[in-house]
């Protein structure tokens, strides 16, 4: 697949607000402002019916422990599980994913990703926007997250459904939590939150359905909006404004159609599919993320954290992926995730590319690093005893990736005996992110954003798409 040039407009200028609103005396709705971005687009080209899953694990799953084992080194570094063949030759995962050995011929690895920011803030904004964070703490982003870069280029997009949308646990939906902020790109490329356990008997989504009492009243609505326009722009100062019609135009779309309804509603699917992807938070996160890229949405961040939201947690196992050993007894708490993570990653591999969508949707699973090469003991926040436990790690970590129509059953890269750092082909995020711009149609080296000053900002300062994928 070759690269399609495509310049994504920032935010407008005050200037041109004010030409837009000389127009004339009659006001400028909606429609009109949406269409006037779109000229304004310097060069765009049909976009690709192309989307990505991204399956988000905070806290960093270890490679040691899931896709990367090293069973010939010393005890203390290999943990306890073994390794098990997959249907690949040359490829083993854990024991404890069984689902992943049946299916490798339908994904690739990547072992040798690294970077320097070993802090859960500093890692996420490392990993998520492609650029060293000014600071290597907190999750507030300095530049945009790489969700927010493919909004902001596919802004234009209008297929009645959002077109960007993160799946997150109650009280994890905030823009900070996980450094997924759109920094000078401003909030119109921030997601549409769907909020909760969709496994759950009475999980319903806010703000996907008009009260019956405001039905009638919607044409006034609209109406307003339109007709205070003008009031609007007079006052924008800082780009608020255009994040506003933005919402708007989100939520009357929303509002008024069928297929987001439709789309997001997952008790449409056959009991067996459920089934098969699980009837826990991540399965049924993992079977919406589905349905979602094939009605239309460009990008679906899926974030796995606790599997069991609103269980009791097991005292010996932590809510994320962050098995220090205060937090946790590691390897018990992965046996509590693993045949929830093992069920619903494989499920959402086979039905990509069982339903024919292996070309157009690029699923990436991923934390924002690895963990300690060497196993540490510690006693536990919870138990009070000693167990074990790996800590932060960014200098490796491993990947998954599979469909956008790229090499299935390839290792790329490997780590040093001990899973320390990258022995082969080292990458960054960047390398990654590349991948998945290409993927999209999105050219980085032609692809830049005004910054709070104005000066532009290249989609990424570097990266390459992986080769050995392509």
């Amino acid at each position: 697949m070759s690269f399609v040039p495509h310049a994504c407009p920032g935010p407008m200028t005050r200037r041109r607000f004010l030409e837009v609103g000389a127009l004339g005396v009659g006001g400028l709705g909606l429609s009109d402002l949406y269409r006037l971005r779109a000229q304004a687009a310097d060069g765009g080209t049909a976009e690709q019916d192309t989307a990505v899953i991204f399956v988000w694990l905070p806290g960093g799953p270890p490679h040691q422990e899931t896709y990367d084992m090293k069973p010939e080194a010393p005890s203390d570094y290999r943990g306890i599980f073994h390794p098990i063949p997959t249907n690949v030759r040359g490829i083993d995962v854990c024991e404890h994913l069984p689902l992943h050995a049946r299916v490798a011929d339908k994904y690739s690895l990547i072992r040798s990703v690294a970077h320097t920011f070993a802090d859960h803030g500093g890692g996420h904004k490392r990993f998520l926007t492609g650029r060293d964070p000014l600071q290597p703490v907190d999750f507030v982003n300095d530049y945009p997250a790489v969700p927010s870069m493919a909004a902001k280029c596919r802004e234009r997009r209008n297929v009645g459904v959002p077109n960007y949308v993160n799946i997150v646990d109650g009280g994890r939906e905030g823009i900070d939590v996980f450094s997924f902020g759109s920094a000078y790109l401003g909030p119109e490329t921030h997601p549409f939150a769907v909020v909760g356990d969709p496994s759950a008997e009475k999980f319903e989504i806010k703000n996907l359905s008009l009260a019956p009492e405001m039905a009638g009243k919607l044409d006034d609505r609209q109406r307003l909006l339109s007709g205070l326009d003008n009031l609007r722009r007079a006052v924008d100062r800082n780009g608020t404004m255009s994040a506003i019609d933005e919402f708007n135009r989100r939520a009357l779309d929303l509002l008024t159609g069928t297929k987001a309804r439709n789309a997001f509603d997952i008790a449409q699917e056959p009991a067996a599919i459920r089934d098969r992807y699980g009837r826990h938070a991540w399965g049924q996160r993992a079977i919406m993320a589905r349905r979602l890229v094939e009605a239309g949405v460009s990008w679906v961040t899926v974030v796995m954290e606790n599997p069991t939201p609103g269980k009791a947690l097991p005292k010996d196992c932590v809510y994320n992926w962050d098995s220090h050993a205060v937090n946790c007894h590691m390897f018990n708490d992965f046996l509590f995730r693993a045949p929830f993570y093992d069920q619903a990653i494989t499920a959402l591999i086979e039905d990509i590319y069982a339903r024919g969508l292996d070309k157009k949707v690029l699923l990436v699973v991923t934390g924002e690093f690895g963990r300690t090469p060497r196993v540490s003991t510690s006693i536990g926040t919870q138990t009070g005893v000693m167990q074990p436990g790996r800590d932060h790690w960014p200098q490796a970590m491993s990947i998954l990736i599979s469909g956008g129509g790229l090499k299935t059953g390839v290792v790329v890269g490997s780590t040093n005996a001990k899973a320390e750092h990258p022995k082969d082909r080292p990458l960054a995020p960047n390398d990654l992110w590349a991948t998945v711009f290409r993927h999209l149609g999105i050219e980085p080296n032609h692809t830049s954003f005004p910054d709070h000053r104005g000066r532009p900002m290249p989609i990424l300062p570097y990266g390459q798409a992986i080769s050995e994928l392509i």
